[in-house]
């Protein structure tokens, strides 16, 4: 059996793209942001009250409908996260995070 590549926020980005690309395209982004927000609906749902499988699936669900959001809005989820996270907290710049507990983040 061969090994299966690294997932990455780019290789989901695009496996999204390439399974649902043109239905997501012609839905929008107000469509889509519905969608995205029922899934973290059923997220909520699941984390009450939820088996450990049907929180996975959830939090599947959740982060495939936020790549079709960043595919429709024409955002590389991967370079943004890198962007404001990759060096640390973006509140105080380090890592791990020292801001003040009541404090964003």
């Amino acid at each position: 059996m061969q090994p299966r590549p690294d997932w990455t926020l780019k290789r989901l980005q695009t496996l999204i793209r390439d399974t649902y690309g043109t239905k997501d395209q012609r839905r929008g982004i107000e469509g889509t942001f519905m969608w995205f927000m029922e899934e973290v609906g059923e997220l909520s749902g699941a984390l009450r009250c939820g088996s450990p499988e049907e929180r996975a699936a959830e939090f599947a669900d959740v982060l495939a409908w936020l790549a079709t959001l960043a595919n429709v809005a024409g955002i590389d989820l991967e370079a943004a996260v890198e962007a404001k996270y990759g060096s640390g907290c973006p509140g105080c710049g380090q890592l791990p995070c020292v801001c003040e507990p009541a404090e964003k983040p």
